[in-house]
C-alpha cells in the first residue's frame, strides 16, 4: 500500500464498528479509493457542455446526479459539481476536466477532501432520518438524487444510489469519527425500535 492509498482510505480504521451494526436490514461500509474531481463551469455555458460531452453525459440540474460510465456527477450548487470514479481515475478525469473548461472553468482533484461511506438495505432510510433533516420519502429523495445536508452537526453530501435504498455519503475526514458514531446511534436505535 502506498503512502497516496493510505491516506485516501481513512474509513478503514471504522471498518468494525461500522460492520458491528450491519445485518440482513442494513450495511455500512466506507468505501475507499473513490475519485473524487471538483468542477466550477457556468451552467449552460460553452465550457459546460464540453465538460459534459468529456464526461459522456451533461452536467446534471439541481439536486441530480447523471452516470457516465463508470463516473457520476453530482449537482453541489448552481456552478458547482463533483464527479466520482473509479480508484485511481482522479488524475485522467480532472486532465480531460481542465482541458475541457480551460480558462472558462476550474477542475481540481479532491479525492482527499471527502471519505466516502455506503449505508444500504431496508433499514437504510430509517437510520439516515434519526440524524440528518431531509425528507428521505422516495417520492422526494431517490435514485438518482443528492443534496447538501447536515448529519448531525456534519456537512455531508448525500447521493441515493440504487431504490434498495442504497446511498452514499460524502464527508470531511475531520468529521468522519463524529458521523460514524451517528451512524452508529442511528443503527442501534432502529434495530431496538418495536416492529408493528
Amino acid at each position: 500500500m502506498t503512502a497516496t492509498d493510505s491516506r485516501r482510505d481513512r474509513g478503514a480504521a471504522h471498518a468494525e464498528r461500522l460492520a458491528a451494526v450491519s445485518g440482513p436490514r442494513l450495511r455500512l461500509r466506507s468505501m475507499p479509493f473513490v475519485a473524487q474531481t471538483g468542477l466550477r463551469v457556468t451552467p449552460g455555458s460553452a465550457a459546460a457542455r464540453r465538460a459534459g460531452g468529456t464526461l459522456g453525459a451533461p452536467l446534471p440540474e439541481a439536486g441530480a446526479v447523471t452516470a457516465a460510465g463508470e463516473r457520476r456527477v453530482l449537482w453541489l450548487g448552481p456552478d458547482e459539481w463533483l464527479v466520482l470514479g473509479p480508484p485511481d481515475s482522479e488524475a485522467a478525469t480532472l486532465e480531460a476536466l481542465a482541458g475541457a473548461v480551460g480558462d472558462e472553468g476550474a477542475a481540481v482533484d479532491l479525492t482527499s477532501n471527502r471519505v466516502a461511506l455506503e449505508i444500504a438495505g431496508t433499514d437504510a432510510r430509517d437510520v439516515l432520518a434519526t440524524c440528518c433533516h431531509l425528507d428521505l420519502h422516495p417520492r422526494a429523495f431517490g435514485p438518482g438524487r443528492c443534496a447538501g445536508t447536515l448529519l448531525g452537526t456534519a456537512q455531508v453530501v448525500v447521493e441515493q444510489t440504487t431504490g434498495e435504498p442504497a446511498f452514499v455519503l460524502l464527508v470531511r475526514p475531520s468529521f468522519l469519527a463524529y458521523v460514524v458514531d451517528w451512524l452508529v446511534a442511528g443503527a442501534r436505535s432502529v434495530e431496538a425500535a418495536p416492529t408493528a
